[in-house]
């Protein structure tokens, strides 16, 4: 078999580096509803002792803070944004170099839906000849197109030219 043969069978045909153009923006498929036990499990599994992700009486009562409700635990929308691009930016990834910029603009509550979009901001060669730099800002917006998530992300990613099947 030739090299990358059994990856590119698994995976999408158009989303190797070659198909990022710098200023392109995608729009992801797919949504995804934040629900209560996302946020309270996850949040405790990663021991975020936050009680404003899991304390809905303390959020109701206190009225020191910003929010009368539990808000979700910013890493999991984070991580929600990223996973809803991976379908477009990560299958042909090889490696993920950085994520940097990180704003969590607006709170997201149980019941929310968040929605991806990535914009290509640079692409450029790597140390591989089989792979280049792409360089994303995933942006994630909710149900009322309220910008929730922002991150810069840079991955290596294969290049079609070195992984992809030929077909003949």
């Amino acid at each position: 078999m030739a090299k990358g043969s059994i990856s590119a069978a698994l995976t999408s045909p158009n989303n190797y580096f070659e198909d990022f153009v710098p200023g392109d923006v995608w729009q992801h498929a797919r949504g995804k509803t934040v629900t209560e036990m996302d946020n309270v499990l996850l949040t405790n599994l990663v021991l975020n002792t936050a009680e404003g992700h899991f304390n809905e009486h303390l959020m109701q009562t206190a009225g020191k803070g910003i929010f009368a409700r539990r808000v979700v635990f910013g890493g999991i929308n984070l991580s929600i944004v990223i996973g809803l691009a991976a379908q477009d930016t990560g299958e042909q990834v090889l490696r993920e170099v950085a994520m940097d910029k990180v704003r969590l603009n607006h709170p997201v509550y149980h019941g929310d839906t968040l929605y991806a979009f990535s914009e290509v901001l640079e692409t450029a060669d790597s140390d591989r000849a089989d792979a280049g730099l792409v360089r994303f800002m995933h942006f994630g917006i909710n149900q009322d197109d309220a910008l929730c998530v922002q991150a810069e992300r840079l991955v290596q990613m294969k290049r079609r030219s070195h992984w992809a099947v030929k077909v003949s």
